[in-house]
This record gives C-alpha cells, sequence and structure tokens, in this order.
C-alpha cells in the first residue's frame, strides 16, 4: 500500500445526466438555508452503534454543488447569512472610515441577491440491513465465504415560492448502500507436525457520502423536469418538454411504479401462457432391488392464474423405469400425464423457487405374453427453481416425486409402501402472451 496524494473528488453517475439535461432559458435564483439530516441515527456497528452519525452532515454544500452543476440554479448563500452580513458591515465600516481619514467618497455596497424560490428538505431516512446474506464453502480444511449487506438512504427537496410560501414541487429519491466481504482460508497438515494456515480476503464498503451525493443529484434532476412540466421554469429550447431525456424521465417514472424499496419489478415477470419441454433422470423405488437411473422427456403448459403466485400444469412425457444389472430384475417403458398446481415464491421476480402438487395417470405395458396396457394413477410432487434468461424464455430445474396409488408398477405386490420413483429434470420454457401491467 502507498499513499496518494490529493486529488479532485471522485464523480458519480449523475454527473453524466448533467449533460443530458435540457439548456435552462433563465437561471433561477434560489436559497438553501439548511439541508440537514433529519434522521438522528448513528453508525451502526457490529457491537452496537458509535457517535459517528450514520450520514454526512453537510448535504447542503453537497445540494448547493448539485444546484450549480445543474446550470439551471444560481444558489445564493443563506446556510452562513451570519458570516456575510458580519462581512458586509466590515466592508462598510471601513469603506467609511477611510473616507472620513482621506475625505474620498467610497461607492455604496451593492444589495444583496433576494431568491424567488427557496429550496427545503433533507435526509429524512437511513434503513440499515434491508438485505443481508452470504454463501461459503469449506472442505477438508480449505474454504471461502461471502457475505453482503445492503443499506438505503433516501432524500427529500421541494420547492418554495418565496412570493406566495405556496410549495410548487416535491420530490423524492433513495439510493443504496453496498457493503461487501470476502474471504478464503486454508487450515491443513502438509506433513506430520507441519501445519499449513493460510487466510485472505477483501472487505468493500460503498461510501455513504458519495451514495448521499447521487441521491441529492438525482432529486435536483427529478426537481428541473418536474417545474418543467408543471411550467414552473421552462428550457431554452421549447421542443425540450417533450424532448428525449424528458421521455426518458417520463418512463423512468412509469417503471418506478412498478418497482418495490428493495428494487425488484412488482410486476408480472412471466407471461400468462408458458410452453416448455424438459429431460432429465428417474429413479424407480418398488420391489426390486439395485434401482437404476433411467432418462426421461417431457412436454410442459402452463397457465398463470391471478396475481401469479399460482400456475396450471399441464405435463406429458415418456420414461423408463429399471432395477438391476442393466435392468435385469425390471425394465419398462411408459408414458403419462398429469394436471397440477404449481406455486411460485417470487412471482415478481426473475428467479423463483417453486413448489407443485397435481395428479396424474400412467400408462405402462406389463411384461406378460398378453403384454396388456396398464394405466395407474399417481400423486406428483415436487420443488425446484425457474430463472428468466430473457422475459419470454425461462431456464427450469427441479426434483419431483411420483407416488402410485396402487403397488402394481412393477407387477410385484408386497411390502408395506406402493411403488414410486425419484426424478431430477431440467428444462426450458418460452412464455407467450402480453402482461396487462407494465414491466
Amino acid at each position: 500500500m502507498n499513499t496518494e496524494p490529493a486529488r479532485l473528488g471522485a464523480e458519480v453517475s449523475g454527473n453524466d445526466m448533467w449533460r443530458t439535461l435540457p439548456a435552462a432559458r433563465q437561471r433561477v435564483v434560489v436559497a438553501v438555508y439548511k439541508f440537514r439530516d433529519q434522521t438522528g441515527q448513528y453508525k451502526p456497528q457490529q457491537n452496537g452503534s458509535s457517535f459517528s452519525t450514520a450520514v454526512t452532515q453537510g448535504a447542503t454544500s453537497v445540494l448547493l454543488r448539485a444546484l450549480e452543476e445543474s446550470k439551471w440554479f444560481d444558489p445564493i448563500e443563506r446556510e452562513n447569512l451570519g458570516n456575510l452580513l458580519n462581512e458586509r458591515k466590515i466592508i462598510r465600516s471601513t469603506r467609511s472610515e477611510y473616507s472620513e481619514q482621506t475625505g474620498q467618497p467610497q461607492p455604496v455596497l451593492p444589495p444583496l441577491l433576494f431568491a424567488g424560490i427557496i429550496l427545503e428538505g433533507g435526509i429524512i431516512s437511513y434503513d440499515s440491513n434491508i438485505i443481508t446474506g452470504g454463501a461459503g464453502v469449506r472442505y477438508f480444511g480449505a474454504g471461502s465465504s461471502g457475505q453482503y449487506r445492503q443499506d438505503r438512504v433516501t432524500v427529500y427537496l421541494r420547492a418554495i415560492s418565496t412570493n406566495s410560501g405556496k410549495i410548487l414541487k416535491t420530490v423524492y429519491t433513495s439510493k443504496t448502500i453496498l457493503s461487501q466481504q470476502v474471504d478464503a482460508s486454508l487450515f491443513q497438515f502438509v506433513s506430520f507436525k507441519r501445519l499449513l494456515e493460510t487466510e485472505t480476503g477483501f472487505t468493500y464498503n460503498e461510501p455513504s457520502e458519495m451514495a448521499v451525493k447521487e441521491a441529492i443529484e438525482k432529486s435536483v434532476q427529478a426537481l428541473i423536469y418536474e417545474g418543467m412540466m408543471q411550467r414552473i421554469w421552462v428550457p431554452a429550447d421549447t421542443a425540450a418538454n417533450h424532448g428525449l431525456s424528458m421521455q426518458q424521465y417520463l418512463r423512468e417514472k412509469q417503471e418506478n411504479l412498478a418497482i418495490d424499496v428493495l428494487g425488484r419489478k412488482t410486476g408480472y415477470q412471466r407471461r400468462p401462457v408458458g410452453l416448455g419441454a424438459s429431460g432429465g433422470v428417474q429413479l424407480y423405488q418398488g420391489d426390486y432391488a439395485l434401482p437404476q437411473y433411467s432418462p426421461v422427456g417431457e412436454l410442459n403448459v402452463r397457465y398463470r392464474f391471478g396475481d401469479g403466485y399460482f400456475m396450471g400444469l399441464l405435463n406429458a412425457g415418456q420414461g423408463a423405469l429399471a432395477a438391476g444389472p442393466r435392468g435385469q430384475f425390471f425394465n419398462r417403458r411408459f408414458t403419462y400425464a398429469e394436471a397440477g398446481i404449481q406455486a411460485n415464491l417470487f412471482p415478481y421476480d426473475r428467479f423463483t423457487p417453486y413448489l407443485l402438487a397435481g395428479v396424474g395417470a400412467t400408462r405402462a405395458t406389463t411384461s406378460d405374453a398378453q403384454g396388456r396396457n396398464t394405466v395407474l394413477p399417481h400423486l406428483v410432487f415436487g420443488v425446484g427453481g425457474e430463472y428468466l434468461v430473457k422475459p419470454k424464455i425461462g431456464i427450469t430445474l427441479g426434483v419431483d416425486n411420483h407416488f402410485f396409488l396402487s403397488d402394481r408398477l412393477d407387477q410385484v405386490t408386497q411390502g408395506r409402501y406402493n411403488d414410486f420413483y425419484w426424478g431430477g429434470r431440467a428444462g426450458v420454457i418460452f412464455y407467450l402472451g402480453r402482461n396487462k401491467n407494465p414491466q
């Protein structure tokens, strides 16, 4: 690690958005008296909290710079107005004394600017640990792990008319703060009485000051667009009221209606109808010993009910079950059809675990000389997960159990339990139709 010289302050993505803002016809003189931390929250620690505040106490300075960078406002000094007035008194007193001593008149100090709009608000929320998680693995003394935590800061900003005291517009924005830790270690005997132990890792904490800066800059940008729509201020080119940057803001505002506090879409991710195919292996569990893994293929149809937590299922497949070396004890192919319900635990997310249950019928051919077809009813239960790689394409992976309501699948009736088999399958599903609510 080497020391580094002082550098210009780091910028955030909001600075790129300043360049997309339309030019203002005339800058608005605004005053900011105090844009302060209203959370009263101290920095969280593992063993409690410290006396350091969770967010910066200099949010007024951040807001003033954002107003200046936007090129829509001319901010005037009001936070330390007493210092400014004292300095002006000193100037007047010095000029007066100089005029008395020299007899030369001095120019009158010009009056202060007054603001047509006052900006108020503050940092009103700092939520810790809104999402936490981690994962790790260790094998024979070697392993690694990772943990993450997400906090959130929320900013409110309002514009007030100094002429009437009316609140012209209020906006609010939020920004998440990510913290993560990754480490790896090794603890192993390399020889007799020789122990090797190593450990490495890193921790990254997103600076809360940068998160506050980005949230404040986003609120200024939102205030500019909202003021343009309500004719509080106007751009240099009136076509900008319907320009590309305004359309992007309106699109973001509309999409925000379908996003929850954790940043997840609350709209339907999966379209009403799904057509899919899957393949995998099955393991027979019956009256014969030495069960073998056998292949299976399946076609699927899904239909979404209501809010998306439940979907109807129609499955049709063909596979085999076998027992004994190379299927010598039992080996039979069969076809089946099923109908059931799938419960999606996170229907509004791209990834969702699911539970399924249903009933079906299996058509198997007997092994006797007549080769008769036997239809056996069964129940199916399963768990799995689905991930949307694209809005219309999903990948599924699951495990299920087919339990027969009779013990005649292998034509041997013995024991306390009916025949059943386990299945593991992976597949792809294509969604059709159109969602009524926005994505």
